[in-house]
């Protein structure tokens, strides 16, 4: 199983994806997931120039010794971009050595856990009827849990909300990153934010959807750590009687000792991690039981390696899983989280947004998502290929999240 090649394809179909495949000398390929939203070439550099040459003529079948000699071999450790890197290589890796077996790669981690994954799906609206009515359609789709965004009075625009409003540009429920050039340079669009005007509203939203479609519904929320400890506190607080199914990310997610705050004044379900990078940005959060979901991705979280531990981790103190799964995750990387999905005992809900036609031309897919479920391959290895022909016909296009400014100009956080 020596590795005789690895290259790093980067490709647009209606947003950034950074992919790396390997081939072992019998001509199996395996694929990882490295995107990095707005910072996809500093990993495609890192990538090419410091970790494809460690790993050329290596075996593919040592994906522990590989892991660690990523990790522990170099000076700099954790980070995005070292962690997306590590993430791609060692996912590439369990897919080669699951196509080897001729197996899908669940049943490497253990086998079957469950049927399915429960996925939740984004409705968002600009006001509450357009909320109302998103949220219809994502039942309709087979959707049996929804996170819920709203747009807040006097903002014209909020992250989250699927919505190209008065700037006419092309609805981004695909994505997110904008690609608006000023001044003939890239760069992030400018959010207008206002917590008070948020913390005010929000109660109201979920009242409404809860009169609408019942009690039994989970409903999901992302403060998109927007708020203080002391004003997350407050939202979990006032939420409460809408009985959610998790708060996520309600404040900003590196000061970990925040969350006891949070924890001391509600009780609703908190999620956290999606812009975490390692087991130790959770070492607080899971000792103390101050989360309830674990929300990282196998793609930012150093691959299912990594993951897979952190996940047991979690276990220990009843902790369950809530992987990351937007269209920021290339479909290699969702594939990997469903066979962890499918195979871990604390799993707990998958986000899963639909990946648009155009990137079902590059990536070709064997996942499937019915009533409400969404179910691994059992194709052997990771169930996606890439068509590097099709690949080539999306070049790369540097795209940029929105940055959030308060209303007195002050940046903010996400």
């Amino acid at each position: 199983m020596r590795i005789v090649s690895a290259e790093v394809i980067v490709t647009s179909p209606g947003r950034n994806f950074v992919t790396l495949r390997i081939t072992t000398e019998d001509g199996v390929t395996g694929l990882g997931d490295a995107t990095l939203n707005g910072r996809e070439l500093a990993v495609q550099a890192y990538l090419d120039a410091h970790v494809i040459p460690l790993i050329l003529d290596g075996d593919a079948s040592r994906i522990e010794d590989t892991w660690q000699y990523l990790y522990r071999g170099a000076y700099w450790r954790r980070g995005p971009v070292t962690m997306a890197a590590v993430a791609a290589v060692d996912t590439a890796l369990w897919d080669i050595k699951a196509k080897y077996a001729g197996m899908p790669l669940y049943q490497l981690l253990g086998g079957a856990s469950r049927r399915g994954a429960l996925a939740y799906g984004h409705a968002s609206g600009r006001d509450i009827p357009e909320l109302l009515d998103s949220v219809r359609e994502h039942l309709e789709l087979g959707y049996r849990a929804i996170r819920v965004q709203s747009g807040i009075p006097g903002l014209d625009s909020v992250y989250g909300v699927a919505d190209a409003g008065a700037r006419g540009e092309e609805r981004y429920d695909y994505e997110p990153a904008r690609r608006a050039a000023v001044g003939g340079r890239p760069l992030p669009a400018v959010e207008t934010w206002d917590t008070r005007a948020y913390l005010r509203h929000m109660p109201a939203v979920f009242e409404a959807v809860r009169a609408e479609f019942g009690p039994e519904l989970p409903l999901l929320h992302d403060g998109h750590h927007r708020m203080t400890p002391i004003q997350a506190a407050q939202l979990g607080k006032a939420l409460e009687p809408y009985d959610l199914f998790w708060l996520e990310d309600a404040t900003p997610a590196e000061d970990q000792a925040a969350l006891r705050l949070i924890r001391q004044h509600t009780t609703t379900p908190l999620a956290i991690g999606e812009v975490f990078n390692s087991v130790h940005d959770y070492t607080t959060l899971l000792s103390e039981r101050l989360i309830d979901y674990v929300r990282s991705a196998v793609t930012h979280t150093g691959g299912v390696t990594a993951m897979k531990k952190l996940l047991d981790l979690a276990d220990v103190y009843g902790i369950r899983s809530g992987m990351h799964g937007p269209t920021d995750i290339s479909p290699v990387g969702m594939a990997a989280a469903l066979h962890l999905d499918l195979a871990v005992h604390n799993f707990g809900i998958q986000e899963y947004m639909r990946h648009s036609e155009r990137t079902l031309e590059v990536f070709r897919t064997s996942f499937r998502f019915e009533d409400g479920l969404l179910h691994p391959s059992d194709t052997p290895g990771l169930g996606v290929e890439l068509d590097t022909e099709a690949a080539r016909r999306f070049p790369y296009e540097p795209a940029y999240l929105p940055v959030n400014r308060l209303t007195d100009g002050t940046v903010h956080d996400w």
